[in-house]
Parts: C-alpha cells; structure tokens; sequence
C-alpha cells in the first residue's frame, strides 16, 4: 500500500491534470479549507435542478456550517477532490467512511455547464484510488431514479454495482478494487479522450502565429511563411504588436484582436514573454499550444522550473502544450495541409506518422523520410515533451485512418507502463518502430524530467520487444523498416526468395538472410539483365512472379549489381507490379551504381496503382530491415493469448496481511519477510515453498528432519554459501539420523574458514534443473520480472529473460524460453524435459503477484528445481515496503 497520508495534512501527491471526454484538460486536487468562496460560488451557479438532485431538496445557499463540513476534511475517513478549470471550480467529488471502517459513500456535484464531459467518471476513479490507500474496500452511494446521468457514472465504470430502489432512492454498491473490466473502461475512456485531444491540435480548424516576424530567417517569420505557402485550410493569423503587415496580410496586435476563434496557437516569443502569451491564449479560449521558444528545461533548473510552470498554467485553463523548444507540427491531409514546422515545404503525403522528442533528432527524422520519398501522415516535434508525448501520439494514431504505420524517436519515457500497454495495442493493427537513445531510461536527457530506471540491463528493450515494438538503432535504420511498412504488404512467414544477376551476390545476400533468422526458400542468381530491357524485365517478372506464387515463399530480396540499358525505376516498377500481384513484399538493393545521380536510397517507383518498392544502396540493410518486419508480422499475427489469471490468486488476503506487515514501516524502508511470513503472502497466490527447519543442536535437526519426512538436505543459511555445492554449502539426500549427524559435523569443519554460520533442514526435492526467478519494483518500469537458469547463467553471462507485467499466455511461452541457456529445459544431453508448463504456472503467479501488490518489493526464489514432475522451490527472499504511485494507476492523469 502506498503509505497514508497524515489526518489533516495536505495530500499534494493526489493532485493530477487531467483530459476531459472532448480532449480539454483540467487541474484535479484534494479540497482546501480556502476553498469555502469558490465552493460556495459552484453551489450557487447550479440550477435548482441540480441542486434537487445532489441534496434531495433545493438550497439557495450553503450554510456556514455546511461549508466547514464540505471543505475541511481529514483526507482519510473524509476525502473530497474538486476539479478546476481557470481556477473555477466544476466538479466536486467526496467521500465519507462509513461504521464499517472498509465502506464510504461517495456523492458528486458536476457543474451544469460542463456535464457531459466525462467529470464524473475522473472524480470516481481518484476517490476510489484515494479510499484504496486508506483502507477503503467498497463504495455506496444514494441516487435519486430521475439522476440519470449519475446513475450511469455508476454503471458504466466498469464495478459489480449492486442496486436496490428504497423510499424513491436507488442505493448503490460495489467494491472499488480494480478489476479486468474496470481498467478496461477506465482505458477506453482515456484513449477516446486523449486521441480527441491530440485530434484538435493535429488537425486545427486555425492558427494564430504569436511573435510572427517580418526579419528573414527568424523562427516566426519561417513559421508562418511555412504554413501559408503549405496551403492551410483553415484561417491564419498573424500576431505581432509592432508590425501592421506580415506574410502579404494584415497582422494583430494581440490575441484578443483577432476576429475569429483561435484553436492553435504557435508562440515563438523569448522565453520571458511566454507566460503572458499562455493568459492571452486562456483567455482567447485556444485549445493547444505549440512552443517554439527555447530557454526552458534545457537551461538547467531554473528552465526547469520555467517549464513545469508552463505545463500547469496551461493544462489549468484547458489547453496541451507541444513543447518548448520544438520545432513544430504536419499534417499532410488535404483537408488540412498544415505545415507548422521548419521544413520548407509540406512533406509527400503518405502513411508513416513520425514523432521525435529531439528537436535535432526531429529535423534528420524528417529530413531522412524527404530524402527516401517517405510519404508522411502527420509529424510531431515534441521538443523538452514537457506535455504531448508519445504516448498521446499513439493515442491518437490508432483511430487516425490516414496513418498505417509509425516511429518514434525516444529519448525518454515518462510512463513506461502506459507506454508498453499503449504500443502492444497499437501494433496489433500498425507497426510501431522506436529508435531510442542508448542511456534512455539510465540518465536525464537534457530537457526531460523523468525517472530513471534500476532494473537489469536488457528489462526495457524487453519490454520494447513484448510490446511488438521494432526496435532499431539509428534514424537510419528507423526509416530501413518504415519504407517496408508503410507502403508494403505484411509477410505471413519467414520464408524468402533471393534474387540476383550475380552469383556471388546472390550467395552473400542469402547467408545474410540466414544469419538474421530468415529461411531462404529459394536463390534465383543467373538473371541475365544485360539481355535488353524487351527480354530481360518478362523475364525477370515472370520468374519473380512464379517464385512469390509459393506458398513457402512470403517476400522476395532482389539484390542487382548495374545492368546495361535497364534503369533503376524500370527495374523497380517491374519489382512493384510483381509484389503487388502477389500481396507479398519485395525489397530490392543496387548496389555498385556510382553516379550521384540515379535515386537507388528510398522509395523508387511512384506507378500507380502498385506501391512503390523499398530500394536500398546496401543489401545488408534490406535483409536486415526485412527481418525486423518479419519478426514482427509474426508476433502480431499470432495468438497472444489472454492476460494471465492463475486460479486461487487470493489478492484480498494478501492486502490483509500486508496492512499489518507495514504497520512498522516507513518512509522508504524496506522489511525482509521471516521464512513463516513470505511463505503465508505467497501461498495466497497459490506459491508453495518448500518447508526447511533451522537447528542449533544435531538433536534439534533430527527432530526437525522427522517432522519434514527423510530423506533431507543440509544447508548452510549464508546467502553466498546455501547454494554451492562445490564450497559444502549444500548436502544432499540424507537418509537417517546417523548421516544428518554425521553431515551437521562434517558441514561445520569445512566452513570454518568462511566464518560461522547457522544451519537448517529442508525436505528433499526430486534432482532436476536449478532455475531462479526474481521479482522487483522499478521507479521507472514498476514491476519487472526476471527468470534464468541458476548458476553461472545468470552470474557470470547474467543470461537472463525479463518482461513488465501483465503477461499474456504467448508473453509465459517466450519468457521461459528466451535464456540461451533454456535449451536445458527441454532434454538436454540424455536428460528429461522438464515440467515447462508448471513454470509457465509460477511466472504467471509471481507476474500477477507483483502487477497487484506494488508494495512488495523484492521477490526472489533461488534455486527453483524444474524436474519432470513439476517445480520446487527451495528458498524465497521477499521484502516489502510503502510503494511508490506507479506511472500506470488506476486513475487517469496527465505526466511529464
């Protein structure tokens, strides 16, 4: 549990920015004695309809009494949370503790002005997630018949409501811990509102220019002259106080001079004049902001204070902030045909949404999708992603008709369980390709205020891959994969056809194929292209044709060196009419060409209707990149499975003991379970270890080894010795009284030289594979489970798999086979398999253990024995402690 909050003592950690159901933002936070005015002002701009339906009686006015009591709470058995726009109240949300200290009833008040706005449905899930941390189980609530709207708050959140009609009053109740369907309600909220809200920036219906320029070469001059010349829809305005006339039409003073309503707004005044500008925007009733302006976060922490004082001021009165320090936004659509960017010319319009947090990075991501002839969807240059992320991004991609594939350029991720959630639904239907920097997760970028990862190498690429993200290196790469994604067909297998006019180049192009997993079907390297262009492309047709027709073959290589009389576009258009006739890819490299001239690097080939083909100037790159769209037309079209839900998982029990396990604890100390403890926690999720006994006396062990059953092992209890064999640290098998005796003496002499230790007896396991598991929560990823083959697997070649809960069936099947030393588990050298399913079985409990129970910390089982007749655990290491608030609660809220 995340610890309490003090009675009476501002809980400013529960204050959150929120996306409202139409895409506007809102400030949520706790009440405030000080709030009694503004209270007092809500209650008095409702109707008496309202009023009737929240008090079952109408009052003109609250009473001083009634005031004290609404606004001065405890924050544990009495919470309430207002949500403000501009500073002014529009919905208030309250909940009382019951007798039954695990009950409290909930009411709302939701201004008439701004119901329909989903208010209702925010405020319930911050009061449930505030009841969960103060030991609040179920909710309650009465609800006159006619109240409709609240009615359906209550039913559509996704609880088991149970409901009874009484004396003209519908009470309500149900329990308030997240379920399957609740989170599956509270996510389809969150992304119809934040793909709403990205929506209204991506596609504005106009757009105002705040520090236009008339100076050549400025960031307002370029910004406006890019959005006129690229043919916006919508009107355009110019705001400038010293300048009459700008880009050829008239210009404004201020924002309040315009004559129409503004809903995009791009500032590129110096960073002093941006709050002001952020007041004219409010006021003006702007929906979202592009900050162009430097000196925020990247100036160190004054910029950084600059730039979190932007965010709130913004989001409090309604509006997304794509910045600071970017470079701008597209949208190639034609009903749009915004060019807000510092590119010259609207990009070709195409299918490939792009997003990069670098301002740098964006203008070579953009560059290098130009240069490929890369048709782009939308662009966004998010800059320091003070607000608009990523992750809003792919919000708003998935419902976007007009995008087929993405990439992002990541130097940071600010909520990486958001991230993993939103990419694996996101891949299901469109490729996600991530270009990510190197120390992403490790350390700060320059401009990023985010948290830093501690869990093993290797856990975010993992979490990357178990999303069905493409994960790539460089700009360069990224756009590899996208000219294949973005205009090609997706291959059904790994099956591929290598074509060639050469040989030795057909050969090399076929081992590379091999070597990046790929099977080669078929190696078609005595093309004769020096034939003529009237024999050699039918030819080369319908042999390509003929080889795609296979049902073992799922793309094709084409890998030519120069031809005579034969260009690139002639070849490349007879390679698009091929693919496009069988709906299988085909990538095409020419390499040895040495004029600067010929285009052999992009998309080459504009015949319609056939798509144009990817064409490579190194084959290697092609191979590679086709690869990597292999692996990933293969895990999105396989069965993933259901979300892992082991049966006998007692959640309820484990939150009992935890509450009295913590009672101790604070701030961030962390508490090492006793053996008796950790096995009663885990065995509520069905985790049985096995039971050993410490002893002072031979006398004491014997009677302990009677009470497990012989035969039994002896082990040392020193964490470095109680698992070497090879030290004495471990005797096995031992058959009577006489040899435990024996053992206890023998074991005490040789581990003299390592200092004194205590000793325990444990029943004997059948022999098999010594695996490890361990279980942890990370700052930035929260929970991250790892397994791997015990010993010098994961000590010295640290051979580990890891992956972010949940886990789905197909997740358990790759994360128990994904250790290189996992051959072992399958019969290994004469030796049996081993029971994979009751590992699969344990990972999925110790996944579902830790996703549920953030306050445990650390769970790690060493040894595990994997035998043919099931698995064993030997030891359980379990610490717990307050837990942090995840980055992917169960309550909607906007982070950096």
């Amino acid at each position: 549990m995340v610890e309490q909050p003090a009675d009476g003592v501002y809980p400013e950690y529960w204050e959150a920015d929120v996306v409202l159901r139409d895409g506007g933002t809102a400030h949520l936070r706790p009440i405030h004695p000080s709030d009694a005015d503004a209270v007092q002002a809500f209650h008095a701009g409702q109707s008496q309809n309202s009023i009737y339906m929240r008090f079952f009686a109408f009052k003109a006015r609250l009473s001083s009494k009634e005031l004290k009591r609404f606004t001065e709470v405890d924050y544990r058995n009495r919470v309430a949370f207002v949500i403000t726009i501009g500073g002014e109240i529009i919905g208030i949300g309250r909940y009382d503790r019951l007798d039954d200290p695990s009950e409290a009833e909930v009411a709302f008040n939701i201004a008439d002005k701004h119901q329909g706005r989903g208010i209702g449905s925010i405020l319930l899930e911050h009061l449930a997630a505030a009841a969960r941390e103060n030991g609040i189980r179920r909710f309650s609530a009465e609800v006159l018949p006619e109240n409709r709207k609240m009615l359906m708050v209550f039913s559509d959140a996704g609880y088991d409501v149970k409901r009874h009609f009484d004396d003209g009053v519908v009470s309500l109740e149900f329990n308030i811990d997240p379920t399957d369907k609740s989170r599956a309600v509270m996510e389809s909220r969150e992304h119809r509102a934040e793909a709403r809200s990205v929506q209204d920036l991506m596609a504005p219906s106009s757009v105002a220019v705040i520090g236009a320029s008339r100076k050549w070469g400025t960031v307002g001059y370029q910004l406006l002259e890019h959005i006129i010349e690229g043919g916006f829809t919508g009107p355009v305005y110019a705001i400038n106080p010293e300048a009459l006339e700008l880009a050829g039409m008239l210009s404004f003073g201020k924002l309040s001079e315009v004559p129409g309503p503004v809903q995009l707004a791009i500032v590129a005044v110096p960073y002093e004049e941006v709050p002001k500008v952020v007041d004219e925007c409010a006021a003006a009733g702007v929906k979202g902001i592009v900050v162009a302006s430097a000196g925020f976060a990247e100036d160190g922490d004054r910029g950084l204070v600059r730039q979190q004082a932007l965010v709130r001021q913004a989001r409090a009165n309604g509006m997304r902030v794509i910045g600071p320090a970017s470079l701008g936004m597209v949208n190639t659509h034609p009903a749009v045909s915004l060019n807000a960017s510092m590119a010259p010319t609207l990009a070709r319009r195409g299918g490939l949404g792009l997003f990069s947090q670098s301002a740098a990075i964006g203008v070579a991501l953009y560059a290098a999708s130009s240069r490929r002839r890369v048709g782009i969807s939308t662009f966004l240059s998010a800059g320091n992603r003070a607000d608009v992320s990523g992750n809003d991004m792919m919000q708003f991609w998935e419902d976007d008709a007009d995008t087929t594939a993405v990439g992002l350029y990541l130097e940071s991720i600010g909520n990486p369980r958001k991230f993993s959630r939103l990419a694996r639904r996101l891949a299901l239907t469109k490729p996600v390709i991530v270009a990510k920097s190197n120390s992403m997760g490790l350390q700060l970028p320059p401009g990023h205020a985010v948290r830093t990862t501690q869990a093993p190498g290797g856990a975010l690429d993992a979490m990357m891959r178990q999303a069905g993200v493409i994960r790539v290196e460089t700009i360069e790469q990224l756009m590899d994969v996208a000219q294949i994604v973005s205009a090609q067909p997706l291959p059904k297998g790994a099956g591929v056809a290598v074509f060639s006019n050469s040989g030795a180049l057909g050969k090399v192009v076929a081992d590379s194929a091999t070597a990046h997993g790929l099977g080669v079907e078929a190696l078609v390297a005595d093309l004769d292209l020096d034939a003529g262009m009237s024999l050699a492309l039918p030819e080369l047709e319908r042999r390509l044709s003929e080889t795609l027709a296979r049902d073992d073959v799922h793309a094709a290589v084409v890998a030519f060196l120069p031809a005579r009389g034969l260009t690139v576009e002639k070849i490349a258009g007879a390679l698009a009419g091929c693919s496009a006739g069988a709906g299988k890819p085909v990538v095409a490299a020419f390499t040895g060409i040495l004029d600067p001239s010929v285009y052999v690097e992009g998309m080459v080939g504009d015949a319609a209707p056939a798509a144009p083909v990817p064409c490579y100037s190194n084959p290697g790159a092609a191979v590679a990149a086709l690869s990597a769209v292999v692996r990933y037309a293969e895990w999105a079209h396989r069965d993933q499975g259901l979300f892992a839900d082991p049966q006998g998982c007692d959640a309820e029990a484990v939150h009992a003991d935890l509450e009295l396990l913590l009672k101790d604890v604070r701030g961030e100390q962390l508490k090492e379970l006793d053996p008796a403890d950790a096995a009663r926690l885990l065995g509520h999720y069905g985790i049985t270890v096995l039971p050993s006994e410490g002893f002072v006396t031979a006398d004491e062990a014997v009677a302990a080894a009677d009470r497990l059953g012989w035969p039994v092992a002896l082990k040392t209890t020193d964490p470095t010795l109680r698992h070497r064999l090879d030290l004495g640290g471990v005797r096995l098998d031992i058959q009577d009284p006489e040899s435990l005796r024996l053992n206890i003496l023998q074991m005490r002499r040789a581990l003299e030289p390592y200092g004194s230790s205590s000793l325990e007896v444990q029943a004997m396991a059948p022999v098999g594979q010594a695996c490890t598991f361990r279980a942890i929560e990370d700052p930035l990823l929260g929970p991250v489970v790892s397994f791997g083959l015990a010993g010098d697997a994961v000590n010295l070649l640290d051979d580990w798999a890891h992956r972010v809960p949940p886990l789905s069936a197909a997740d358990l099947r790759d994360f128990i086979r994904s250790p290189r030393a996992s051959r072992k588990l399958f019969g290994y050298q004469g030796l049996p398999a081993v029971d994979v399913a009751a590992l699969e079985d344990l990972a999925a409990r110790l996944s579902r253990l830790k996703d549920t129970h953030p306050e445990i910390a650390l769970v790690e089982f060493n040894p595990v024995l994997a035998t043919p007749q099931g698995v064993f655990i030997l030891a359980a290491d379990v610490r717990i402690g307050n837990a942090a608030q995840r980055t992917d609660s169960a309550r909607r809220a906007m982070r950096n």
